[in-house]
């Protein structure tokens, strides 16, 4: 019979500081989108020998935490494994599969911040309703993006469900990007804004219904909105 191995007495060197390396990166001492140290720097900061700190992040990097860039140095790509798991997961995700999930998702969490909300977390929304008027207005695409993931988070958050918080926070990038680099001609933009109002004035109201309709004919919109390619020439 095949015996069980003994666990190891101690983790190695490499071990250990990949461990140190990801609570680092973990609690925003790299934060995501940054460059890290160079290699000499961080083998005098950390008294390692070189083919222990390149063990260590060869490590990371599989792990998709880190992303070596070729004659740039090292990103952090991610702040977490399961964030790095999950978003690479519904990034390669069909897209209507990707808006399944996000119905999931917010039309649960917007039924239970009806509930749930408190009112600094109502006030939160309603400015974040404000600020998306406001790059609209100014047609600022890449700001209105970024408000928008702010206020679904921020639903999300007013859930109160620890887990759900989590999970959406990992897998945010993915799901509201759905929005990104679509052509919002007025009309839809318009539509955009009604129902995010209708969303928060259900969670004001504690309308538990009203707010998971609410959200879920947002993400329906996006589907509605969804550019169609055109058919190929041998199919006309």
């Amino acid at each position: 019979m095949k015996r069980i191995s003994a666990p190891r007495r101690s983790a190695s060197l490499s071990a250990q500081l990949v461990d140190s390396l990801r609570s680092h990166i973990e609690s925003g001492g790299w934060p995501v989108g940054t460059r890290i140290p160079p290699e000499q720097a961080l083998i005098e900061e950390l008294g390692v020998g070189r083919s222990t700190l390149r063990e260590a992040i060869g490590a990371l990097v599989h792990l998709g935490l880190l992303e070596p860039r070729a004659g740039d140095g090292t990103y952090v790509r991610s702040s977490s494994e399961l964030q790095s798991v999950m978003v690479r997961r519904a990034s390669s995700a069909q897209r209507d599969n990707v808006l399944e999930l996000r119905t999931v998702l917010e039309e649960y969490a917007s039924g239970a911040a009806a509930l749930r909300r408190s009112e600094s977390q109502l006030r939160q929304l309603r400015e974040l309703l404000a600020d998306a008027d406001a790059a609209c207005a100014g047609e600022d695409t890449s700001a209105a993006t970024s408000v928008d993931a702010l206020f679904h988070r921020a639903v999300v958050r007013a859930s109160g469900n620890d887990l759900l918080i989590e999970v959406y926070d990992h897998l945010g990038t993915a799901l509201t990007s759905s929005l990104g680099g679509l052509p919002w001609d007025a009309a839809h933009a318009e539509e955009h804004a009604r129902l995010h109002r209708r969303l928060v004035d259900a969670i004001e109201s504690r309308e538990q219904g009203d707010a998971r309709d609410a959200a879920a004919a947002i993400v329906q919109l996006t589907r509605d909105h969804e550019p169609r390619t055109p058919p190929a020439a041998e199919d006309r």
